[in-house]
């Protein structure tokens, strides 16, 4: 039996006989005395064997070699003051092997170097093929002990000391309009009709409200059928939860307390309370999207007033038809930042391009207050516009102004992504700084433009705002997103509980009755038999671990991730099936690979 796991050996289990199981991780012969680096998913401890002391462990010492599987008996020693290791948690002790027993050996060449000591870059579709490998590697191993101890935390918070309860919601049920595209499961027993994996539980934690299990949540699985990301997968892990009987704020304050504790657990930092909200109308001002990274002040500034008069057909022109004009003033930007790369060619116009803008125009803050403008933006400004948008701005001299003109959307879209990269060039955020953040108040719909009608922004269960119940389409949802240096982890909202206004959204988003019905005829009528008021949120767990681990993509979190083709390499899925597979399912694949060009 195993008595202790490597890396919780310390110098208080001096004299100690222990046992303990692992692989190889180093072997190195000190002429004649043999040292081994015993790994397991704990950590590593020293193991020594040399002819004297322990001479009938040393024959099957000098046998081993790296990722060997074994069992060692032996007894822990002090390591000598020359010989410590503060790098190490073990680093003051040894275990000197009375015994090693070879459980398993290596019969292929490793396709990469797995010590933890020996640091290797490896592509990531040799990792991901050999993933069982990479995950014996000190950084996923971390990482997926970090993902535990997230969970571990959730778990205890939400059931100690908040009440909730853990449910599972079925994995095949129903294919439903609006999100992502569903996966879809054919069904034997019932030829012709289809499963699908569900994107969310939202529909199933509506349905134990009404149950009366008022307080929910659930590590669940989630599927959408969507192009991939850093940031998304085909399948991934939510925290779900759902609530009876709470409004808004309270569903904020029980949130930031997850939040706090899950920060504390794992980074031992408290979170300062209550987190800062903005509206996501004030996020949009401000920042140009409603996921802003506020760790540096860099903010949008809306000038359209003052141009809209103006003699630059590209300001007044934005203005008219109905988009915007906003700057961001760069402080010191005059010395920062280039004329080159700020014009066809340059870097940051590209990614002004590449959000959708056709360019950008500047001005510079002279040292006398002055502003520096290219021809045609200086051939028609007044003087009073100028010192308006000096005003506006607050700019001095050495700043730079970028302007965004156009389309409302456009031109958030690119002034935010130019506020993140020359924050990051510039050194302003601070990589060490946690700042979370609700929005809130967002707008119920958004424009579908290739389907000519409004679509949920949220989904169509969200509940308005009670204020704008009379206009649906333009009024403000009753949800909120929580922002962790800008990237969104969490969403959630109250929800609708009352069919009428149930039938109202649908309808505004263009779902007749008989559709409703047809989609959600079972929700409706759970409405009619006393259903709570209730509200919920999920948090994106694989990106929650991603941000708290310090990782730039979540498949470095998952312990079998799919690429960003939503394939799995080392089991290499997606594949063909058999031919009598499909007939018991009566479906029939139409896909006609292309054919092969022929050679010359």
């Amino acid at each position: 039996m195993r008595t202790h796991y490597c890396g919780d050996l310390r110098a208080t289990d001096i004299e100690q006989t222990v046992t303990l199981f692992g692989w190889v991780d180093r072997r190195r012969d000190h002429g004649g005395v043999i040292f081994i680096d015993l790994r397991d998913r704990t950590g590593i401890v020293q193991i020594v064997s040399d002819p004297q002391r322990t001479p009938e462990s040393y024959p099957d010492a000098e046998a081993l070699r790296n990722e060997y599987v074994v069992k060692i008996v032996g007894r822990v020693s002090e390591r000598p003051e020359e010989s410590l290791n503060p790098k190490l948690p073990t680093g003051e002790v040894e275990i000197y092997a009375d015994s090693i027993e070879l459980l398993n050996g290596v019969s292929k060449q490793l396709p990469f170097v797995i010590s933890s000591l020996e640091a290797e870059l490896v592509r990531e579709d040799v990792r991901l093929k050999y993933r069982y490998l990479d995950l014996r590697r000190d950084r996923m191993a971390k990482n997926l002990q970090l993902r535990h101890k997230v969970v571990q935390t959730m778990r205890r918070y939400l059931e100690d000391e908040q009440q909730f309860m853990e449910i599972e919601t079925p994995i095949l049920t129903r294919s439903t309009p609006e999100g992502a595209r569903d996966y879809l499961v054919p069904s034997r027993a019932n030829p012709g009709q289809w499963y699908a994996l569900p994107q969310s539980p939202q529909l199933f934690k509506q349905l134990l409200m009404v149950s009366g299990c008022d307080r929910y949540y659930q590590i669940a699985r989630c599927f959408r059928d969507e192009d991939l990301r850093a940031d998304r997968q085909p399948e991934f892990t939510q925290l779900d939860m759902e609530m009876s009987f709470l409004s808004e704020e309270e569903i904020l304050t029980l949130n930031e307390g997850l939040v706090c504790q899950i920060f504390k657990s794992i980074k031992n930092i408290e979170i300062p309370r209550p987190f800062p909200r903005l509206t996501y109308a004030e996020a949009m001002e401000k920042y140009g999207t409603d996921r802003p990274d506020t760790r540096f002040n860099l903010t949008l500034v809306d000038v359209s007033d003052i141009v809209k008069n103006s003699g630059f057909k590209v300001f007044s022109g934005a203005v008219k038809s109905g988009g915007k004009v906003k700057v961001l003033p760069i402080p010191g930007g005059n010395d920062a930042i280039s004329n080159v790369r700020i014009k066809p060619g340059g870097d940051l116009f590209k990614e002004a391009t590449d959000a959708g803008a056709k360019g950008i125009a500047y001005i510079r803050v002279k040292d006398d207050n002055k502003l520096d403008t290219i021809g045609a933006i200086k051939d028609n400004l007044n003087e009073e516009q100028k010192a308006e948008l000096l005003a506006r701005t607050g700019a001095k001299s050495g700043d730079l102004l970028l302007f965004g003109a156009g389309d409302t959307d456009t031109v958030n879209k690119s002034l935010s992504r130019l506020r993140l990269v020359i924050g990051e060039q510039l050194g302003l955020i601070d990589s060490n700084k946690i700042n979370l953040l609700w929005i809130t108040e967002f707008p119920m719909f958004e424009w579908n433009a290739d389907e000519k009608r409004l679509e949920a922004l949220h989904h169509p269960f969200t509940a308005p705002n009670p204020e704008d119940l009379n206009d649906l389409k333009t009024a403000r949802a009753q949800a909120y997103d929580l922002v962790y240096n800008g990237v969104e982890v969490g969403g959630g909202s109250l929800r609708i509980y009352q069919k009428e206004v149930q039938e109202k959204v649908f309808a505004t988003i263009g779902l007749s009755m008989e559709e409703a019905y047809n989609k959600f005829g079972f929700l409706l009528e759970a409405f009619e038999y006393g259903t709570p008021p209730h509200g919920g949120i999920a948090y994106g767990l694989d990106r929650l671990v991603m941000l708290l681990a310090g990782e730039d993509s979540i498949r470095d979190v998952i312990a079998f991730p799919k690429t960003q083709q939503a394939s799995c390499l080392l089991t290499e899925a997606p594949a063909t099936v058999d031919e009598k597979q499909l007939k018991e399912l009566q479906v029939k694949s139409t896909y006609k690979p292309k054919a092969k060009e022929e050679k010359e």
